[in-house]
């Protein structure tokens, strides 16, 4: 079962062996899923004491869009996820190494930085109208609103719908259909009734990531001018209307458990079904493609051109009239918001990594009903969104803050006690909540393949459970938890709205800094910052497709 059906599956019945726990490890675990939880609790201590009228609501257009637009962009993936995935894993597609690698690669560009690309390209005043002009068009389809939010999305998101289908394919027994060949029934068909069944989990836990992404992002519908929840809730919150902006992000958490609730229905309508133990390497696996040849290449170049080719050509073309643009704005760019995102983002990743060993490695040994509630509980921050999470963080460090002062004012000295508001470790945490679960999974993975009598015989030698575990376990589990910490650090690298919300007074990042340019319309300052995310996220890629076996 995948990490993303563990989180979203409901609780199995009780398990025998949980006497056989170890309470070291159990409490430290849990410990980390506590810490993991809190944030919703300040949320809701937030409605809780809210004075007045509790029972604001959002205006239902705004409601009804956000939902409409988790849907559309959902769907839309998984049309051009699906078909990309059988591409270049089943059929005789010219060049599909690199088209795979093309198809992947657009996760390393925020969505944001995306639509600040095709503002650039497709607004009223962009590089296409100015090309359109003078042979008589004076207009382009707008980039703005539901259409543009939901295309550049799309763009930005179904690459997660792409490689989880695509692992699903790689590990599929092909001789089920070479069965159904043998029967009589056309590869269409075979594909319908044996294959499309056996890819279901996987595209179900690529729409998820992508329903989940749509929902909680924040910087796409800001920049295309589309009322949705995430930009409600910075507004009010912007407004001190924070009492409103706990409401909605509670409104937010409800959509975001539907959302769950549904993959876990198509989770379970799934479980019985059969998974092969290999994935055929034959030739007469592979589709030929035959005249369909051409239009799959234009296909996968029309995708990779959209996503790729129109955002670089930008920045690009940013780049080379940076200097002047430069000069039109008091923000200038400094090296050191580069050292601060990776700073943040080393620190984010190695948090991670030690504390999903514990998480991970008492579900891969555990097979208790405490250690998968532990392990699932943990998962609920990736399904937070950003603003909603650095929302609840920052009444956290508000009410921290008063609580010190009430302190001081008591005992009539100042307080030692350290502030957290705008600090760098709850910014850090903020980081740790949300991409924890990246860890987790892929450290998991690792500890399962782990064989057990390995660590039992370093216990028959003499060993301590740690003592085996540090010299056995830990080297053997080591690649899965660079892994994790990797794609912690992408993620991390890319993050926005909590990063606005939690920064340090005068501590800016990539993207807080290309966040500010968008404002002052110098595009051109933020090629170099736009560059360097890029060059370092894809840097991070390297290293998780090097772990990919």
């Amino acid at each position: 079962m995948s990490a993303l059906d563990r989180l979203a599956a409901p609780f199995a019945r009780a398990r025998s062996g949980d006497s056989d726990l170890p309470t070291g490890l159990v409490l430290l675990s849990g410990a980390i899923a506590a810490a993991v939880l809190s944030p919703i609790a300040w949320i809701l201590l937030r409605v809780f004491e809210a004075e007045g009228d509790v029972s604001l609501v959002t205006q239902p257009s705004t409601f009804a869009t956000s939902i409409a637009l988790v849907a559309v962009v959902t769907g839309a993936s998984v049309v051009i996820g699906v078909p990309l995935a059988f591409l270049t894993v089943r059929t005789d597609l010219p060049f599909r190494r690199f088209w795979t690698i093309a198809v992947a690669l657009p996760l390393v560009i925020p969505s944001y930085l995306g639509a600040f690309t095709y503002i650039s390209a497709f607004g009223p005043s962009g590089y296409i109208a100015g090309v359109l002009a003078p042979l008589g068009i004076d207009s382009v389809p707008s980039v703005y609103g539901f259409g543009g939010v939901a295309l550049v999305l799309t763009l930005y998101t179904f690459p997660y719908v792409f490689i989880t289908t695509r692992a699903s394919l790689l590990s599929f027994d092909e001789s089920l259909v070479e069965a159904a060949r043998t029967l009589g029934v056309s590869r269409l068909e075979a594909f319908r009734r044996v294959t499309l069944p056996q890819l279901v989990p996987g595209i179900a836990s690529g729409a998820l990531l992508v329903a989940l992404y749509a929902l909680s992002d924040f910087g796409t519908p800001n920049l295309l001018r589309l009322e949705v929840l995430t930009q409600a809730i910075w507004v009010d919150f912007n407004g001190f209307g924070r009492e409103t902006a706990a409401m909605l992000s509670l409104q937010l958490l409800t959509i975001t458990a539907v959302i769950l609730a549904v993959q876990s229905r198509v989770g379970d309508s799934t479980q019985g079904a059969y998974v092969g133990t290999r994935a055929s390497t034959s030739s007469d696996t592979t589709v030929a493609l035959g005249r369909w040849k051409a239009p799959a290449l234009a296909f996968c170049a029309s995708v990779v051109t959209m996503c790729l080719v129109v955002p670089l050509a930008v920045l690009f073309v940013w780049f080379r009239r940076g200097a002047s643009d430069v000069g039109r704005t008091r923000l200038v760019f400094e090296w050191s918001y580069a050292t601060n995102s990776v700073l943040v983002s080393v620190a984010a990743a190695v948090v991670c990594a030690l504390a999903a060993i514990p998480v991970a490695y008492l579900a891969a040994r555990h097979r208790s009903t405490i250690a998968e509630v532990i392990d699932r509980a943990t998962y609920i921050g990736y399904a937070m969104p950003g603003i909603v999470l650095g929302l609840a963080l920052v009444f956290f460090g508000v009410s921290y803050g008063a609580a010190v002062d009430d302190l001081s004012s008591v005992v009539g000295i100042a307080s030692y006690l350290p502030a957290l508001y705008q600090t760098l470790p709850l910014l850090i945490f903020a980081y740790v909540v949300r991409f924890l679960p990246q860890s987790v999974g892929a450290t998991r993975s690792s500890v399962m393949r782990v064989d057990r009598e390995l660590t039992e015989a370093a216990r028959l030698l003499g060993q301590s459970s740690l003592g085996a575990f540090r010299r056995v376990a830990l080297p053997l589990i080591a690649p899965g938890v660079l892994a994790g910490a990797a794609l912690v650090f992408l993620t991390t690298m890319k993050e926005l709205p909590a990063t606005l919300l939690l920064q340090p007074t005068g501590f800016d990042t990539l993207v807080t800094y290309i966040w500010a340019v968008r404002e002052s319309g110098s595009y051109g300052a933020a090629a170099i910052p736009a560059f360097v995310l890029i060059v370092v996220s894809a840097l991070s890629m390297v290293v998780i497709l090097s772990q990919e076996k």
